[in-house]
């Protein structure tokens, strides 16, 4: 199987990705709301890429295709890693999701050394649950009132996958 994934570039794929991040509905869960302008997408994207680079991927379904979401992980301590991904609304529901996310997690484990990839979720944003889960993630706990958002004071379902945890696309 081809990979969904390449090295995500900040403004050639800002235009794209403005399909996610200039959405109301796909910001709604993050802590400020859509961009107006695909400007403002290739900013924030500078911004967050920074530090992360070689573990900031765009999903594609074509290698020469244009941006179709985005996956991340994010140091966040010695062999510690948060995934992040987000969907573009035309390429929701295909299975895209899942599978850039089961190849960022064995490059993970496999390439980086990871011991822990962890997940920070909105308890309302079901299909992102059900997403993780899928890929063999455990919820491990709610933080109460974690997050100060546009849409109020939000809590953090923390759903975890160690490197010993079965891989379920490796079956």
């Amino acid at each position: 199987m081809n990979s969904c994934l390449r090295k995500l570039n900040p403004e050639g794929d800002g235009e794209a990705l403005h399909a996610i991040f200039g959405d109301e509905q796909c910001c709604y869960y993050m802590t400020g709301p859509a961009f107006e302008t695909p400007a403002e997408t290739i900013a924030l994207l500078k911004k967050i890429t920074v530090g992360t680079e070689h573990t900031s991927w765009a999903i594609v379904d074509d290698p020469n295709g244009e941006a179709l979401g985005r996956v991340s992980m994010i140091p966040r301590g010695e062999a510690i890693w948060e995934a992040a991904i987000m969907m573009a609304p035309a390429a929701q529901g295909k299975g895209l999701a899942t599978r850039a996310l089961s190849e960022a997690i064995d490059i993970m484990f496999d390439k980086h050394g990871a011991r822990r990839i962890y997940a920070d979720i909105d308890p309302d944003n079901a299909a992102c649950l059900r997403a993780f889960e899928k890929l063999g993630f455990t919820r491990e706990g709610l933080l109460r009132a974690q997050w100060k958002t546009h849409i109020g004071v939000r809590d953090s379902v923390i759903m975890g996958l160690i490197d010993s945890d079965a891989r379920p696309w490796k079956k």
